[in-house]
């Protein structure tokens, strides 16, 4: 059968399934079965009647809400492609914000540590875009962390990956080396307010990397104070929040005595991201 109609058939089906992206997910599953890039589909082959039953089974699959990153067992994140399942938080496309940001702040050889790290994004962007760079990846989830070590193995000798919370007020007596030397820390926390609704595929993530108390801030109550003495010595932050939470965020920040606090929006116009300095 033409690859051509079978995504038109897909798309139908998984649009019927309440899918927002129907003929994206449709098009990538369909050149994942067929072994090619999705932009080939037009000038593919015919489907075979073992690629036509594997499209079926992971279209079943899709339309049943399973996120789109766990059947392929892999998300793009900026020039990375990361190793994601159950278990994980799936990296989002807005998160790429913050990550570009972040990489503007600081040069060659610089020292970073990316909090509550999960598959590793943040941290592993910015060890591919700045060069040199010294990382560090936490991590406290043993699901997570699975993921964090597979995506951060072939990164190089300056990625460390640490199994550690960020909550655990003996974290700083483990980090003694970095305190006051580190130039930038990034975060893509559990930020979530508890009871908020979630779509289907975000009800996929781990709870333990969406919610954080009431008004999803009880994390960053902790990670905020940590980040001011990993930046005692001067050097920029960056988190990213909850829509409701952006303001909630920045305070925090300036609590724990940074300034130049801001707060970002992403490009459809919702409260994203809050970044700051530590002047020295």
């Amino acid at each position: 059968m033409r690859p051509t109609r079978l995504a038109a058939a897909a798309t139908a089906r998984l649009a019927e399934a309440g899918v927002p992206s129907a003929r994206f997910d449709a098009e990538v599953l369909l050149a994942e079965a067929l072994g090619i890039d999705r932009g080939r589909l037009p000038i593919a082959d015919d489907a075979t009647v073992a690629q036509a039953n594997a499209y079926e089974a992971l279209i079943a699959r899709r339309a049943a809400r399973e996120p789109l990153q766990h059947i392929l067992g892999r998300a793009y994140f900026g020039p990375l492609t990361l190793a994601v399942g159950p278990g994980v938080f799936v990296p989002r496309p807005e998160t790429e914000l913050l990550a570009a940001w972040a990489a503007r702040q600081v040069g060659r050889g610089a020292a970073i540590v990316d909090l509550c790290a999960g598959s590793g994004a943040l941290g592993l962007y910015l060890a591919a875009t700045v060069p040199a760079a010294r990382v560090v990846l936490v991590e406290r989830d043993p699901d997570a962390l699975a993921y964090l070590r597979r995506n951060a193995a072939g990164a190089g000798p300056e990625v460390t990956v640490l199994d550690a919370d960020v909550r655990d007020p003996g974290l700083p007596d483990r980090l003694t080396g970095l305190l006051g030397t580190v130039d930038l820390v990034v975060s893509n926390p559990p930020y979530v307010p508890d009871g908020a609704p979630l779509d289907r595929e975000a009800a996929a993530d781990p709870a333990l990397a969406l919610f954080s108390g009431a008004d999803g801030l009880d994390l960053m109550r902790d990670l905020a104070p940590l980040a001011a003495r990993l930046l005692a010595g001067g050097g920029a932050v960056g988190v990213e929040h909850d829509d409701s939470n952006g303001a909630g965020t920045a305070e925090l920040l300036r609590a724990a005595g940074f300034g130049g606090v801001t707060e970002h929006r992403d490009l459809a116009g919702r409260p994203r991201y809050v970044t700051g300095r530590m002047e020295t």
